[in-house]
């Protein structure tokens, strides 16, 4: 009863090693010691076939500390082990020196002068198919002492084999996830048009967007702040669109009176008005066949909305002075950056004109909303405007990527743009730094409220050039660079937050 209970206990064990968030090399070195420890058992080796599944590798040993790198291979039929291999039944052997295919590769027990045991090897099987074997030495070669441990090892196997197939289904799992991974980047690249930069997850929304929206003739609805790029959303639908050859016309709603508009918009006859010399097209007609874009369109009078409102839904209108009525084959995308709901609460925009444009609404997320994209955008612009100075900058220094990212732009990536700029022309080096940036970026905290630069200010300008630098070795390893620091993980995260420095993902290319 006392051996029954230890083998009891090394199950128990074997289990509890089993149900562990380790390795599995580890856990399987844990089992074969504990299984060991609790018997007379000794030599305890476990093997599992290479990923290519030619051959047997060691795996684990229950006596000794398991390298890295496989110590031994069996080929199917090659010795004991191979032989369990390719034919998936255990082996037991009452006399392990007088059997002839024992090779002895592993422990080197001819060396130790421990030849004169039993040995009993088990195929590991998982879904009928052999995968490993586990075998073990018998000091005790009593025939019913052999059949027992027989009986033990293979529920030791059966253990084994489910957690080999539990590691499997998770590997499975990880290729498909990895798969669906690449499969969604693919698509992300495809879906991302020429003219737009930025992989943040408000930008790929964006993207998907606009190639849901290209294939037909749907007016879009662009929203956003000024200077988060709705005209290069609206050039990318109309490039996507069966209209790409036609043309692009844009017009700016806000920079023009309410008679200017009419007129741009729609054209006039000769003598329509005072000053109307000659007679004039209007946008829409310029636009035939392709696309117009009206930017800020929450700026359109009361007047010119009931003909906007004709246009889209009869795709009719006349000249200014003209009472012949003229066909739009046109598709209208409009842009705003004013709440056309409250617009229409107050009476200022028409509810019918609102509900007949936001049929496809598209939103631009401001700039300060997708950080993660400053820094591909900043570089896009320091080659754009290097390129057409003639200057060879090719970089930003970390002080600067810091400036860039601690700044809240409140003119979107328009700003963005124009500071890149004025630093490409001021620097006289292949790298911008942050003196080369505009005041605005300079401790943007501080000049908004005209405070002088303080020394807690310039403490953290330190604080983060110095952690940056350290994600930037380690490709955003925190504990690393926090072991480079001198301070705890916590603490850089800590920093990372209040200090406005990009999230570690960010570091890891």
């Amino acid at each position: 009863m006392k051996r029954h209970g230890r083998i009891m206990n090394a199950l128990r064990s074997a289990g509890q090693e089993l149900a562990r968030r380790l390795p599995q090399r580890v856990k399987f070195a844990r089992c074969l010691a504990a299984l060991e420890s609790e018997t007379d058992l000794k030599h305890s080796t476990l093997t599992l076939l290479t990923p290519n599944g030619e051959a047997l590798r060691v795996e684990a040993l229950g006596d000794q500390v398991y390298a890295e790198e496989p110590m031994v291979t069996f080929r199917p039929g090659e010795g004991i082990l191979g032989d369990v291999l390719k034919k998936g039944e255990p082996i037991v052997i009452a006399n392990l020196a007088e059997e002839r295919k024992f090779q002895d590769r592993i422990h080197r027990r001819k060396d130790k002068g421990h030849l004169e045991v039993g040995f009993i090897c088990v195929p590991i099987i998982v879904e009928e198919q052999t995968v490993g074997t586990l075998s073990v030495d018998c000091p005790n070669r009593d025939p019913l002492l052999l059949k027992e441990t027989l009986t033990l090892m293979e529920i030791f196997s059966a253990m084994i084999s489910h957690d080999v197939v539990m590691q499997r289904m998770v590997m499975h799992e990880h290729e498909i996830a990895m798969e669906e991974r690449q499969r969604w980047e693919h698509a992300a690249r495809d879906e991302r048009p020429q003219n737009l930069v930025g992989d943040s997850s408000a930008m790929r929304e964006v993207y998907k967007r606009i190639a849901q929206v290209s294939v037909g003739d749907t007016t879009v609805l662009i929203r956003g702040e000024t200077g988060t790029g709705k005209e290069l959303v609206a050039a990318a639908i109309h490039q996507r669109s069966r209209r790409a050859k036609g043309p692009f016309v844009k017009v700016n709603c806000a920079a023009l009176s309410e008679s200017l508009l009419e007129s741009e918009l729609f054209g006039h006859e000769k003598g329509a008005f005072t000053g109307a010399l000659y007679q004039r097209k209007g946008r829409l007609e310029e636009a035939e066949g392709g696309t117009l874009f009206l930017d800020e369109i929450g700026d359109f009078s009361p007047a010119i909305q009931v003909k906007m409102l004709r246009v889209l839904q009869e795709k009719e209108f006349e000249r200014v002075g003209s009472n012949q009525t003229r066909k739009a084959n046109v598709r209208i995308l409009c842009a705003t950056n004013v709440d056309l709901e409250e617009a229409v609460k107050n009476g200022s925009f028409r509810a019918d004109l609102f509900y007949r444009i936001n049929i496809f609404p598209v939103y631009v997320a401001p700039l300060r909303k997708r950080k993660s994209d400053i820094l591909q955008l900043a570089n896009f612009f320091v080659t754009k405007h290097a390129k057409s100075t003639g200057k060879q900058v090719r970089r930003l220094s970390t002080p600067a990527i810091n400036m860039l990212t601690a700044y809240h732009w409140p003119g979107n990536v328009r700003e963005l743009e124009n500071c890149i700029e004025h630093a490409v022309l001021v620097t006289a080096n292949e790298t911008i730094k942050g003196q080369d940036l505009p005041p605005t970026l300079q401790f943007p905290e501080l000049i908004e409220t005209e405070e002088p630069i303080s020394l807690k200010a310039r403490v953290e300008v330190v604080e983060r050039d110095c952690i940056v630098d350290a994600l930037k070795r380690y490709r955003g390893n925190v504990t690393a660079a926090a072991r480079e620091l001198g301070i705890t993980a916590r603490m850089v995260r800590y920093k990372i937050e209040n200090l406005h420095i990009p999230a570690p993902e960010n570091f890891k290319k």
